[in-house]
């Protein structure tokens, strides 16, 4: 499984990520002349070598009728949430990049719209120097849909500390807008007094990292450096890898141990969960505080599914407090096929993998057949030709 871990000790701005992508992909080039396509007005990039603290690494430069924004000092004029969707609908791009580049300034969009109190459609996008913030998400979105990795994790995002200047005036760091998109998101102000982390690159880092930790076990086979504009004395870039990640994949499982639930409401908040997506819910009996008889509820979940999953565990369980275990799993591959009897179809679901192979017909059909034809389960699994 192709899997790509963003680093971001150093927090995290769309040129940053854009440069770090840019040296993953395999013909760099060809996207910056497809980016100098676009004709987006004004704007023009370039990927410039440079390096870092001695490390070699790539800056994006995005110029704007030949001014380049140097530093991530909000101040431009832009349009309206919709002329900036207009804009990336008409540009030559896939259909997936369009919708990915709208949904990042959607996220803009509501984070600003959060903080100045107004609502979405109010909001003109000042603070985020347009149509550097337009180059930097589309360019990002295209490489990612170029590179097409299956899961993309991160590090936690370093913010820095102190203040920023903007169009409204001092303004803590992280920004107010860049706070709001963070929600939900482990970050660490870190040792600089600086902005690490701007709107832009939170909402890119919002829109597509799956999980943020550490680094995930995989077999890397690329590195990218996106390195900043500024020097702080330490290696500032964003460090992209891609790899492919070892067998098996990750599952979450979310347990919490309840006394004091009927059992109708632990199967209703079971078939709530499995509705909702879990790959697999069920309950072990324990003994609990007091001599108390309780239920210990597990739900196995990805990682992307865990936030909701943990939402439904505490608005349909009574528990105060739900366990986190990552794990490894290790599966087999899945098929179904079908088998005609004299009664009718029965489904087949074949599992293969690591030197072994079973067989094993839906429990429903055999069911009906028995049922409908007076025949046992077993002589109506006898019919498919499996023992």
């Amino acid at each position: 499984m192709k899997q790509l871990y963003l680093d971001c000790g150093m927090g995290a701005a769309g040129d940053m990520l854009c440069a770090a992508l840019l040296e993953l992909h395999p013909h760099p080039q060809a996207v910056i002349d497809r980016i100098n396509a676009l004709g987006l007005p004004g704007v023009r990039v370039a990927a410039e070598q440079t390096q870092t603290c001695g490390v070699a690494g790539t800056h994006y430069a995005v110029t704007v009728y030949g001014a380049e924004e140097t530093q991530d000092i909000h101040h431009h004029h832009g349009g309206a949430v919709r002329d900036i969707a207009a804009l990336i609908d008409a540009l030559a791009l896939p259909e997936p990049v369009k919708t990915d580049a709208k949904a990042v300034y959607a996220l803009l969009a509501q984070a600003e719209s959060r903080v100045h109190g107004c609502t979405v459609e109010n909001i003109h996008f000042h603070e985020l120097g347009t149509l550097d913030a337009v180059t930097d998400i589309v360019t990002c979105c295209l490489l990612l849909h170029e590179l097409a990795p299956k899961r993309i994790t991160a590090s936690p995002v370093c913010t820095g500390f102190g203040t920023v200047r903007c169009a409204h005036g001092v303004l803590p760091v992280p920004a107010p807008s860049t706070a709001a998109l963070l929600e939900g998101i482990p970050v660490c102000a870190g040792e600089i007094e600086a902005e690490l982390c701007t709107p832009t690159g939170a909402a890119l880092l919002k829109r597509f990292v799956q999980d943020f930790g550490q680094m995930p076990a995989m077999t890397v086979s690329a590195v990218g450096y996106g390195v900043g504009s500024r020097d702080f004395g330490r290696a500032n870039c964003v460090r992209a890898l891609l790899g492919d990640a070892e067998d098996g994949d990750g599952i979450i499982e979310l347990t919490c141990n309840v006394d004091d639930m009927t059992p109708e409401a632990v199967g209703f908040a079971m078939q709530t969960l499995l509705d909702a997506g879990a790959p697999e819910v069920f309950t072990e009996a324990v003994g609990m505080k007091k001599n108390r008889p309780g239920i210990r509820l597990t739900c196995l979940c990805r990682p992307e599914q865990r936030d909701r999953m943990v939402r439904l565990m505490f608005r349909h369980t009574s528990t105060i407090g739900i366990r986190e275990t990552v794990c490894r799993r290790y599966v087999l591959r899945r098929e179904t096929g079908t088998v005609e009897t004299p009664y009718g179809p029965v489904r087949i679901k074949t599992s293969a993998g690591y030197g072994v192979q079973r067989s094993k017909a839906e429990y429903d059909d055999l069911a009906h057949i028995a049922s409908e034809n007076g025949l046992t389960l077993d002589e109506a699994r006898s019919l498919t030709g499996l023992i």
